[in-house]
């Protein structure tokens, strides 16, 4: 068998995988593929009617490499036919039975087509060369969609490398021993507090993988995601990792739309252990669990709430440190309260910029309204629920005649069914009588004598 030898292959495919982090095997496949497009350039250059080549025209086709001998060779899977009609796909009979007399028709034969050494040209060599560079690029983010599919929503350990325009690269690795993968870190993903220098190490949430053959890294990663807290609380606190403490919502505005509102945070975390005060387990003695939370994410506040199944209660609990003296849920449907605290909580329940009311409402999904308890009309807030109360019963006993009429309209309507059925079915038996009655008078009669005749 004839090969186009490749010097220093072998040293070539071994240079590639350090170079990329590929295993030899995935390089070896892109080189396969390269070099039969490569073969398919020579083919087309040397044909004068390309026409013929369409997209399948190649599929028999397939490249071997010799690593030892540091070349390789071409293989055509060919049909064996009576009579050719195209010599890339069939081959003779009578040309196959020379060397295999059993051969027969439909039979299929592997032959070597390699070109010589000097016919396989410039330019099929510079397709090679480019073709084998996409491939390289597609096993590498073939791989890096393998690797990383199933860490997406995870916290990795990432290292700055470089910066493109407003988003930070960087190096990322899915565990021990593993080769780093480029991350994206978006500006929006960033944290104002963050000082992202070069070999920097920071952690992160993998916020997605993307697919395609996109240009740039593979990975999308931030910093800014709430799934980064909750991971960083559940390393920290044994009690949530063995599932005696359990987180309920997280509410984190890491980007706060002026630079004078610091990042902020608002947990809420409840258990089902009477002995166990979830918010001091996140906490720690002398703060020191939440204090590494805190340190990750550069002086990030942080505000650690208990959860309760009361709305009252938990609206109260996520305006910490506040202190609310009531709750009043005005419009429950639409999840709407009033929120009475004395005037001197005022500024600290709404916050800075109305940092803490917002993030409250985020935690909890109410609407809420910071009231102060002073100058709050009770009796006019209450004339109000009453009529919110009034409409919200009148509407719901409209509802429910509205669908006693349609439950009415659908029995009235399957009862006119089933007399539509009878009436039919009466009809049926009136025409059956009318037969009858027909052949008794001597038209049925004579009709039956007709069909007893036999023909002649």
């Amino acid at each position: 068998m004839s090969m186009v030898t490749l010097p220093g292959l072998q040293e070539m495919i071994d240079s590639i995988s350090r170079e990329r982090n590929l295993p030899k095997h995935a390089v070896q496949a892109a080189l396969r593929e390269a070099l039969l497009k490569g073969y398919e350039r020579y083919r087309r250059t040397h044909r004068a009617d390309s026409t013929i080549f369409d997209e399948e025209y190649f599929n028999n086709f397939e490249v071997e490499l010799d690593v030892e001998d540091e070349g390789f060779r071409v293989l055509a899977t060919k049909t064996i036919v009576e009579a050719v009609s195209n010599p890339d796909h069939q081959i003779a009979l009578e040309e196959v039975q020379e060397v295999a007399a059993e051969a027969q028709l439909g039979d299929t034969v592997v032959l070597d087509v390699t070109p010589d050494q000097g016919e396989f040209g410039r330019m099929a060599a510079i397709q090679t060369k480019q073709v084998l560079a996409q491939k390289l690029r597609d096993q590498q983010r073939k791989l890096v969609q393998e690797e990383f599919q199933e860490l997406e929503g995870t916290v990795l350990q990432a290292r700055v490398l470089r910066f493109e325009r407003q988003s930070v690269i960087m190096a990322v690795s899915s565990g021990f021993g593993q080769p780093e993968v480029e991350a994206e870190l978006p500006k929006r993903d960033q944290l104002p507090n963050d000082n992202y220098r070069a070999n920097a190490t920071f952690r992160v949430y993998l916020k997605k993988v993307l697919e395609g053959s996109h240009r740039g890294p593979q990975l999308l990663v931030s910093r800014a995601d709430a799934g980064l807290v909750v991971d960083l609380f559940a390393t920290e606190v044994p009690e949530i990792e063995d599932e005696i403490v359990r987180i309920v919502a997280v509410a984190r505005e890491a980007n706060p739309p002026s630079r004078s509102v610091g990042p902020r945070t608002k947990i809420a975390v409840d258990t089902l252990e009477r002995d166990v005060d979830p918010v001091g387990a996140c906490i720690g003695a002398r703060g020191s669990r939440i204090q590494v939370v805190v340190n990750e994410l550069r002086g990030e506040k942080i505000d650690v709430i208990r959860w309760s199944p009361d709305p009252a209660t938990y609206i109260a609990n996520a305006l910490s440190p506040a202190r609310v003296e009531e709750v009043r849920l005005i419009n429950p449907d639409e999840r709407q309260a009033h929120v009475l605290v004395p005037e001197d909580q005022l500024s600290l329940a709404i916050g800075k910029e109305g940092q803490n009311v917002r993030l409250a409402a985020r935690l909890t999904g109410w609407k809420i309204d910071i009231k102060d308890s002073a100058k709050y009309d009770y009796e006019a807030e209450t004339r109000k629920m009453q009529a919110l109360a009034e409409e919200r019963r009148l509407a719901r006993e409209a509802e429910a005649i509205d669908d006693e009429e349609m439950d009415d309209f659908n029995s009235d309507q399957e009862a006119l069914d089933m007399l539509d059925e009878e009436a039919a079915d009466s009809d049926y038996f009136d025409e059956a009588e009318d037969t009858q009655t027909q052949g008794s008078d001597g038209f049925g009669v004579e009709s039956r004598e007709a069909l007893q005749r036999p023909n002649v």
